[in-house]
Protein backbone atom coordinates (compact mmCIF):
# COMPACT_ATOMS: atom_id res chain seq x y z
CA UNK A 1 0.00 0.00 0.00
CA UNK A 2 1.02 3.73 -0.66
CA UNK A 3 3.09 5.29 2.20
CA UNK A 4 5.28 8.33 2.21
CA UNK A 5 3.27 11.13 1.81
CA UNK A 6 1.48 14.20 3.21
CA UNK A 7 -1.86 11.66 3.22
CA UNK A 8 -0.12 9.57 5.63
CA UNK A 9 -1.28 8.61 8.89
CA UNK A 10 0.80 9.95 11.80
CA UNK A 11 -1.35 9.32 14.47
CA UNK A 12 -4.60 7.51 16.17
CA UNK A 13 -6.69 8.62 18.93
CA UNK A 14 -9.16 6.49 20.40
CA UNK A 15 -11.44 7.17 23.57
CA UNK A 16 -14.70 5.77 24.87
CA UNK A 17 -17.52 7.83 24.59
CA UNK A 18 -20.81 7.30 26.59
CA UNK A 19 -24.03 9.35 26.13
CA UNK A 20 -27.12 8.91 27.72
CA UNK A 21 -30.23 7.87 25.93
CA UNK A 22 -33.35 10.52 26.51
CA UNK A 23 -35.41 7.54 27.11
CA UNK A 24 -35.13 3.74 27.12
CA UNK A 25 -34.52 2.45 23.74
CA UNK A 26 -36.37 -0.83 23.77
CA UNK A 27 -36.14 -3.69 20.95
CA UNK A 28 -37.73 -7.17 20.48
CA UNK A 29 -33.80 -8.26 21.45
CA UNK A 30 -32.55 -5.37 24.02
CA UNK A 31 -33.31 -2.48 25.99
CA UNK A 32 -29.93 0.40 25.31
CA UNK A 33 -30.15 3.41 27.67
CA UNK A 34 -26.65 4.46 27.45
CA UNK A 35 -24.71 4.66 23.83
CA UNK A 36 -21.45 3.01 24.37
CA UNK A 37 -19.85 3.75 22.52
CA UNK A 38 -16.01 4.45 20.64
CA UNK A 39 -14.41 7.86 19.20
CA UNK A 40 -11.15 7.57 16.28
CA UNK A 41 -9.62 10.79 15.56
CA UNK A 42 -7.07 9.86 12.83
CA UNK A 43 -4.46 12.62 11.82
CA UNK A 44 -2.61 12.99 8.95
CA UNK A 45 0.49 14.48 7.53
CA UNK A 46 -0.70 16.97 6.09
CA UNK A 47 -2.29 18.56 9.47
CA UNK A 48 -5.86 17.25 8.45
CA UNK A 49 -7.67 15.05 10.64
CA UNK A 50 -10.79 12.86 10.08
CA UNK A 51 -13.29 11.58 12.95
CA UNK A 52 -14.88 7.88 13.18
CA UNK A 53 -16.87 6.06 15.46
CA UNK A 54 -17.06 2.40 16.61
CA UNK A 55 -21.39 2.29 17.48
CA UNK A 56 -21.00 -1.77 18.16
CA UNK A 57 -24.70 -3.92 19.44
CA UNK A 58 -23.92 -6.77 20.81
CA UNK A 59 -27.00 -8.33 20.00
CA UNK A 60 -26.89 -8.30 16.28
CA UNK A 61 -23.09 -8.16 15.23
CA UNK A 62 -21.74 -9.89 18.60
CA UNK A 63 -19.48 -6.96 19.30
CA UNK A 64 -18.91 -6.42 23.06
CA UNK A 65 -17.12 -2.79 23.50
CA UNK A 66 -14.50 -3.77 25.38
CA UNK A 67 -13.66 -6.52 22.55
CA UNK A 68 -13.61 -3.46 19.91
CA UNK A 69 -11.41 -1.03 22.37
CA UNK A 70 -8.78 -3.63 21.89
CA UNK A 71 -9.37 -4.15 18.14
CA UNK A 72 -9.18 -1.15 17.92
CA UNK A 73 -6.10 -0.50 20.02
CA UNK A 74 -4.32 -3.00 17.69
CA UNK A 75 -5.53 -2.01 14.27
CA UNK A 76 -3.89 1.66 15.10
CA UNK A 77 -0.53 0.35 14.50
CA UNK A 78 -1.11 -1.18 11.98
CA UNK A 79 -2.91 1.74 9.90
CA UNK A 80 -0.30 4.24 10.88
CA UNK A 81 2.54 5.22 7.95
CA UNK A 82 -0.47 4.29 5.19
CA UNK A 83 -1.16 6.78 2.50
CA UNK A 84 -5.82 7.24 2.88
CA UNK A 85 -5.59 7.98 -0.84
CA UNK A 86 -6.09 4.16 -0.79
CA UNK A 87 -9.09 4.14 0.99
CA UNK A 88 -10.57 1.17 -0.67
CA UNK A 89 -7.43 -0.87 -0.71
CA UNK A 90 -7.30 -0.14 3.41
CA UNK A 91 -10.69 -1.08 3.66
CA UNK A 92 -10.48 -4.62 2.21
CA UNK A 93 -6.96 -4.97 4.09
CA UNK A 94 -9.55 -4.17 7.25
CA UNK A 95 -12.03 -6.62 6.28
CA UNK A 96 -9.54 -9.03 5.91
CA UNK A 97 -8.26 -8.66 9.60
CA UNK A 98 -11.43 -8.04 11.40
CA UNK A 99 -13.94 -9.94 9.59
CA UNK A 100 -15.60 -10.33 13.18
CA UNK A 101 -15.31 -6.27 14.19
CA UNK A 102 -17.75 -4.44 11.29
CA UNK A 103 -18.15 -1.78 13.55
CA UNK A 104 -14.75 -1.46 14.35
CA UNK A 105 -13.90 -1.54 10.19
CA UNK A 106 -16.70 1.20 10.25
CA UNK A 107 -14.83 3.36 12.80
CA UNK A 108 -11.84 3.59 10.46
CA UNK A 109 -12.93 3.56 7.19
CA UNK A 110 -14.93 6.77 8.20
CA UNK A 111 -11.94 8.07 10.04
CA UNK A 112 -10.00 7.68 6.42
CA UNK A 113 -12.78 8.74 4.26
CA UNK A 114 -13.55 12.33 6.38
CA UNK A 115 -9.78 12.62 6.43
CA UNK A 116 -9.32 12.15 3.27
CA UNK A 117 -11.98 14.39 1.87
CA UNK A 118 -10.90 17.11 4.37
CA UNK A 119 -7.34 16.77 2.93
CA UNK A 120 -8.61 17.35 -0.58
CA UNK A 121 -11.37 20.26 0.23
CA UNK A 122 -14.65 18.58 -0.42
CA UNK A 123 -17.74 17.14 1.60
CA UNK A 124 -17.63 13.61 2.13
CA UNK A 125 -20.85 13.31 0.11
CA UNK A 126 -18.63 14.67 -2.56
CA UNK A 127 -16.15 11.34 -2.48
CA UNK A 128 -18.99 9.71 -2.98
CA UNK A 129 -20.49 10.99 -6.45
CA UNK A 130 -22.68 13.96 -5.32
CA UNK A 131 -25.57 12.09 -6.79
CA UNK A 132 -28.40 13.60 -5.31
CA UNK A 133 -27.74 16.08 -3.21
CA UNK A 134 -30.69 17.38 -1.31
CA UNK A 135 -32.92 17.80 2.20
CA UNK A 136 -33.92 13.97 3.13
CA UNK A 137 -36.82 12.98 5.71
CA UNK A 138 -36.05 10.73 8.24
CA UNK A 139 -38.69 8.45 10.24
CA UNK A 140 -38.10 8.31 13.67
CA UNK A 141 -38.23 5.39 16.32
CA UNK A 142 -40.87 4.45 18.84
CA UNK A 143 -39.86 1.86 21.35
CA UNK A 144 -41.42 -0.81 23.14
CA UNK A 145 -43.09 0.68 25.63
CA UNK A 146 -46.97 0.67 27.31
CA UNK A 147 -49.20 1.47 24.81
CA UNK A 148 -50.28 4.96 26.29
CA UNK A 149 -47.01 5.61 26.59
CA UNK A 150 -46.15 5.08 23.06
CA UNK A 151 -49.44 7.10 21.75
CA UNK A 152 -48.20 9.84 23.37
CA UNK A 153 -44.45 9.84 22.46
CA UNK A 154 -45.97 9.82 18.53
CA UNK A 155 -48.08 12.73 19.04
CA UNK A 156 -45.01 14.62 20.59
CA UNK A 157 -42.88 14.07 17.63
CA UNK A 158 -45.98 14.52 15.10
CA UNK A 159 -45.99 18.16 17.06
CA UNK A 160 -42.37 18.19 16.71
CA UNK A 161 -43.25 17.78 12.38
CA UNK A 162 -42.77 14.14 12.13
CA UNK A 163 -44.62 12.34 9.64
CA UNK A 164 -42.92 8.84 9.49
CA UNK A 165 -42.29 6.64 12.20
CA UNK A 166 -40.99 3.43 12.91
CA UNK A 167 -42.98 1.22 15.72
CA UNK A 168 -40.12 -1.26 17.18
CA UNK A 169 -42.69 -4.72 17.76
CA UNK A 170 -42.23 -8.17 17.82
CA UNK A 171 -42.42 -8.52 22.10
CA UNK A 172 -45.74 -9.44 22.28
CA UNK A 173 -48.13 -9.57 18.61
CA UNK A 174 -51.24 -9.36 20.89
CA UNK A 175 -49.77 -5.81 22.47
CA UNK A 176 -48.42 -5.21 18.80
CA UNK A 177 -51.98 -5.31 17.48
CA UNK A 178 -53.99 -2.69 19.90
CA UNK A 179 -50.86 -0.36 19.62
CA UNK A 180 -51.39 -0.72 15.52
CA UNK A 181 -55.02 -0.09 16.20
CA UNK A 182 -54.75 2.21 18.70
CA UNK A 183 -52.26 4.43 16.22
CA UNK A 184 -54.92 4.49 13.32
CA UNK A 185 -57.41 5.87 15.67
CA UNK A 186 -55.06 8.35 16.68
CA UNK A 187 -52.99 9.17 13.75
CA UNK A 188 -55.18 8.30 10.64
CA UNK A 189 -52.85 8.31 7.46
CA UNK A 190 -49.26 8.15 9.28
CA UNK A 191 -46.71 6.74 7.11
CA UNK A 192 -45.52 3.99 9.33
CA UNK A 193 -42.49 1.22 9.21
CA UNK A 194 -43.19 -1.93 11.00
CA UNK A 195 -39.59 -3.54 13.05
CA UNK A 196 -40.05 -6.94 14.18
CA UNK A 197 -36.39 -7.24 14.76
CA UNK A 198 -37.02 -10.83 14.19
CA UNK A 199 -39.75 -11.28 16.59
CA UNK A 200 -42.07 -12.83 15.41
CA UNK A 201 -43.01 -16.30 13.37
CA UNK A 202 -44.58 -16.72 9.94
CA UNK A 203 -47.66 -17.41 11.56
CA UNK A 204 -47.22 -14.24 13.70
CA UNK A 205 -46.25 -11.99 11.30
CA UNK A 206 -49.27 -12.73 8.77
CA UNK A 207 -51.73 -12.45 11.80
CA UNK A 208 -50.23 -9.17 12.44
CA UNK A 209 -50.49 -8.13 8.99
CA UNK A 210 -54.05 -8.98 8.58
CA UNK A 211 -54.53 -6.64 11.47
CA UNK A 212 -52.06 -3.72 9.32
CA UNK A 213 -54.55 -4.31 6.43
CA UNK A 214 -57.92 -3.05 7.99
CA UNK A 215 -56.26 -0.10 9.76
CA UNK A 216 -56.03 3.66 8.29
CA UNK A 217 -52.36 3.69 8.94
CA UNK A 218 -49.51 3.76 5.69
CA UNK A 219 -47.64 0.97 6.23
CA UNK A 220 -44.68 1.13 3.52
CA UNK A 221 -42.10 -1.63 4.88
CA UNK A 222 -42.47 -4.83 7.03
CA UNK A 223 -38.85 -4.91 8.26
CA UNK A 224 -37.29 -7.86 9.85
CA UNK A 225 -40.07 -9.62 10.54
CA UNK A 226 -38.50 -13.24 11.31
CA UNK A 227 -35.14 -14.35 12.99
CA UNK A 228 -32.56 -13.71 10.54
CA UNK A 229 -32.10 -17.44 9.53
CA UNK A 230 -35.02 -18.02 8.37
CA UNK A 231 -35.24 -16.76 4.74
CA UNK A 232 -37.46 -19.50 3.62
CA UNK A 233 -40.01 -17.79 6.06
CA UNK A 234 -38.36 -14.26 4.89
CA UNK A 235 -39.76 -15.43 1.61
CA UNK A 236 -42.85 -16.54 2.16
CA UNK A 237 -43.84 -13.09 3.88
CA UNK A 238 -42.65 -11.56 0.81
CA UNK A 239 -44.91 -13.94 -1.07
CA UNK A 240 -48.07 -13.53 0.79
CA UNK A 241 -48.15 -9.84 2.14
CA UNK A 242 -49.19 -6.99 0.59
CA UNK A 243 -46.75 -4.86 2.35
CA UNK A 244 -43.13 -4.56 0.77
CA UNK A 245 -40.54 -6.26 3.03
CA UNK A 246 -37.21 -5.23 4.18
CA UNK A 247 -33.98 -7.30 5.61
CA UNK A 248 -31.98 -6.06 7.75
CA UNK A 249 -30.20 -8.22 10.48
CA UNK A 250 -30.75 -11.30 7.19
CA UNK A 251 -28.00 -8.76 5.95
CA UNK A 252 -25.16 -8.09 7.40
CA UNK A 253 -22.82 -8.92 4.33
CA UNK A 254 -22.01 -8.87 0.75
CA UNK A 255 -22.77 -12.42 0.83
CA UNK A 256 -25.78 -12.28 3.23
CA UNK A 257 -26.92 -9.85 0.18
CA UNK A 258 -26.48 -12.12 -2.57
CA UNK A 259 -28.55 -15.08 -0.50
CA UNK A 260 -31.74 -12.65 -0.26
CA UNK A 261 -31.48 -11.45 -3.99
CA UNK A 262 -30.98 -14.97 -5.44
CA UNK A 263 -33.74 -16.12 -3.15
CA UNK A 264 -36.36 -13.26 -3.78
CA UNK A 265 -36.73 -13.34 -0.16
CA UNK A 266 -36.86 -9.33 0.35
CA UNK A 267 -38.21 -6.18 -1.61
CA UNK A 268 -35.70 -3.66 0.08
CA UNK A 269 -32.32 -4.62 2.06
CA UNK A 270 -31.75 -2.10 5.42
CA UNK A 271 -28.21 -0.85 4.93
CA UNK A 272 -26.12 -0.14 8.13
CA UNK A 273 -22.52 1.08 8.14
CA UNK A 274 -21.61 -0.26 11.53
CA UNK A 275 -23.58 -3.85 11.10
CA UNK A 276 -21.36 -4.46 7.67
CA UNK A 277 -18.65 -2.07 7.73
CA UNK A 278 -18.28 1.40 5.10
CA UNK A 279 -17.13 -0.32 2.09
CA UNK A 280 -18.80 -3.10 2.15
CA UNK A 281 -21.85 -1.27 2.58
CA UNK A 282 -21.24 0.66 -0.51
CA UNK A 283 -21.04 -2.91 -2.37
CA UNK A 284 -24.14 -4.39 -1.43
CA UNK A 285 -25.37 -0.71 -2.44
CA UNK A 286 -24.37 -1.22 -5.91
CA UNK A 287 -25.55 -5.11 -5.64
CA UNK A 288 -29.11 -4.17 -5.32
CA UNK A 289 -29.09 -1.48 -7.39
CA UNK A 290 -28.27 -3.58 -10.15
CA UNK A 291 -30.80 -5.93 -9.35
CA UNK A 292 -33.70 -3.65 -8.77
CA UNK A 293 -33.56 -4.11 -4.76
CA UNK A 294 -35.25 -1.19 -2.86
CA UNK A 295 -32.67 0.66 -0.35
CA UNK A 296 -32.97 1.85 3.15
CA UNK A 297 -30.45 2.98 5.60
CA UNK A 298 -30.26 2.65 9.42
CA UNK A 299 -28.05 2.12 12.16
CA UNK A 300 -27.11 1.55 15.22
CA UNK A 301 -27.55 4.03 18.52
CA UNK A 302 -24.88 6.85 16.97
CA UNK A 303 -23.94 10.24 17.14
CA UNK A 304 -23.68 12.85 14.03
CA UNK A 305 -20.32 10.94 13.00
CA UNK A 306 -21.67 7.35 12.13
CA UNK A 307 -25.39 9.07 11.57
CA UNK A 308 -23.14 11.92 9.13
CA UNK A 309 -21.12 9.10 6.51
CA UNK A 310 -24.61 7.19 6.44
CA UNK A 311 -26.24 10.47 5.31
CA UNK A 312 -23.27 10.97 2.82
CA UNK A 313 -24.08 7.66 1.19
CA UNK A 314 -27.65 8.87 0.55
CA UNK A 315 -26.49 12.14 -0.79
CA UNK A 316 -23.39 10.57 -2.72
CA UNK A 317 -24.77 7.05 -3.95
CA UNK A 318 -28.36 8.02 -4.51
CA UNK A 319 -31.35 5.82 -5.34
CA UNK A 320 -31.89 5.39 -1.19
CA UNK A 321 -35.17 6.20 -0.67
CA UNK A 322 -36.14 5.48 3.16
CA UNK A 323 -34.10 6.82 6.10
CA UNK A 324 -34.03 5.88 9.99
CA UNK A 325 -31.30 8.33 10.97
CA UNK A 326 -32.47 9.60 13.74
CA UNK A 327 -30.89 8.09 16.47
CA UNK A 328 -29.09 11.62 17.25
CA UNK A 329 -32.25 12.97 17.97
CA UNK A 330 -32.65 10.48 21.05
CA UNK A 331 -29.29 11.25 22.53
CA UNK A 332 -29.43 13.70 25.18
CA UNK A 333 -26.86 15.79 24.51
CA UNK A 334 -24.45 15.59 20.81
CA UNK A 335 -21.00 15.91 21.40
CA UNK A 336 -20.02 18.12 18.83
CA UNK A 337 -20.15 21.78 18.63
CA UNK A 338 -21.09 22.66 15.36
CA UNK A 339 -21.40 21.64 11.68
CA UNK A 340 -21.85 19.10 9.75
CA UNK A 341 -25.44 17.53 8.85
CA UNK A 342 -28.35 19.07 11.04
CA UNK A 343 -32.36 18.04 11.71
CA UNK A 344 -34.68 20.28 10.76
CA UNK A 345 -37.40 18.80 12.06
CA UNK A 346 -38.21 15.50 10.17
CA UNK A 347 -35.51 16.66 7.46
CA UNK A 348 -31.90 16.19 7.37
CA UNK A 349 -30.00 18.82 5.49
CA UNK A 350 -26.72 18.66 3.78
CA UNK A 351 -23.90 20.24 4.75
CA UNK A 352 -20.72 22.20 2.44
CA UNK A 353 -17.60 21.87 4.96
CA UNK A 354 -15.38 19.48 3.77
CA UNK A 355 -15.30 16.23 5.01
CA UNK A 356 -18.28 15.66 7.71
CA UNK A 357 -17.82 18.86 8.49
CA UNK A 358 -18.17 18.44 12.42
CA UNK A 359 -16.51 19.71 15.31
CA UNK A 360 -15.60 18.32 18.52
CA UNK A 361 -16.71 20.67 21.36
CA UNK A 362 -13.16 19.33 22.84
CA UNK A 363 -9.66 20.82 21.12
CA UNK A 364 -8.59 18.09 18.63
CA UNK A 365 -4.97 17.06 18.94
Amino acid sequence: MLKDSEFSIIKVNISEIDIPISEAFTISQGEVRVARNIIIILFLKKGVYGYGEIAPFQELTGEARDDCLAAAQETSKFLTGLNVTNFRGIGNALRNRLPEFPSVRCGFETAIADALSRGTGIPLWALWGGADVRKYETDVTIPIRDINDSIDIVGTWCVKGFRRIKVKVGIDVERDILLMEALSKQFPGLKVIIDANQGYSVSQAIAFADVLEQTNLRIEVFEQPVDYRDLEGLKELREKLIFPIAADESVLSLTDAKKIIEMNAADIINLKITKSGLIETIEIASLCKAFGIGLMIGGMIETRIAMGCSFSLVLGLGGISILDLDTPLLMAEDPFASGGYCYDGPFLMPWSEPGLGLRWKETVG
